[in-house]
């Protein structure tokens, strides 16, 4: 029987610095990547990107933005989807470290230069890009990603 795995990502910009808060993943998928994580039971995925992010980072996040979706296709009938999110608008204080990584602002130009984590690179396109509602990313097509415009 097959699963389907929700899951979301956030980028949190300061819009005055233009840094972006980052985690080096240590766990799955390590790596420089957003914050984020599943969907539990009897949560949206609005809700989930907010309790990630506070988990996570230690921060409040509220208005996020919507940027799209990406959904993978497992050989083995699995589906995997991440939804992502962004947003100018946190307050608190910041986690520095947790179980799954440290956690820092950086220059949204520097991450290109940093190890990122794996398909950070998709996951950036949707984020950064007006013009992607969905992506998808199947065994069939050998995981080459197929981006569709709003």
């Amino acid at each position: 029987m097959s699963t389907v795995t929700l899951t979301n990502m956030v980028m949190v910009h300061n819009v005055d610095s233009g840094k972006v808060l980052v985690q080096e993943r240590i766990k799955s998928y390590p790596g420089i990547a957003f914050p984020g994580g599943h969907v539990e039971d009897g949560e949206s995925i609005y809700d989930s990107a907010i309790r990630e992010i506070k988990e996570e980072t230690g921060y409040d996040i509220v208005n996020l933005k919507f940027c799209g979706f990406i959904y993978w296709d497992n050989v083995n009938g699995d589906k995997y989807f991440t939804y992502f999110y962004k947003t100018s608008e946190y307050s608190g204080n910041c986690i520095n470290e947790t179980s799954e990584g440290k956690v820092f602002w950086i220059d949204l130009e520097d991450l290109n230069r940093m190890k990122l984590a794996p398909n950070m690179e998709i996951y950036l396109k949707m984020l950064l890009s007006e013009s992607y509602s969905e992506c998808y990313c199947g065994y069939r097509d050998g995981f080459v990603p197929k981006f569709i415009k709003r």
